[in-house]
């Protein structure tokens, strides 16, 4: 007869780091805020074929993800009078653009500090 020995019970350690186990949901979903950030200002940026400023705001929707992307439509001399745009783009949870549109065309030197989405 095989005897059997008790073992102390711990509850087992996740094979994942400790890092990877917290954006669970995110990953679920297929992005998070800071890849969904990059794939909406590369999509805005191949669209427009402008020079893109910096993700100005991420936002979880239904389905995906919103992005606020500035662009500098044009750029002139001194900087203070580049004429720069802001886009919002719509991307699933894959990173595919849904839809994409231009919010408002401003001078750099007019921009507001107040939230555009």
């Amino acid at each position: 007869m095989i005897e059997k020995r008790a073992t102390a019970t711990r509850p087992r350690e996740s094979r994942e780091p400790r890092e990877s186990r917290e954006p669970r949901e995110a990953r679920r979903r297929g992005l998070t805020a800071v890849t969904a950030g990059g794939v909406g200002l590369q999509h805005i940026s191949d669209l427009t074929t402008k020079e893109p400023e910096g993700v100005t705001a991420v936002e979880p929707v239904e389905g995906g993800w919103k992005v606020g992307v500035e662009v500098v439509e044009d750029r002139r001399i001194p900087s203070s009078g580049d004429i720069l745009a802001l886009y919002e783009a719509e991307i699933d949870t894959e990173g595919n653009l849904m839809s994409y549109r231009r919010l408002r065309r401003y001078r750099r030197s007019n921009a507001d500090f107040g939230e555009a989405l």
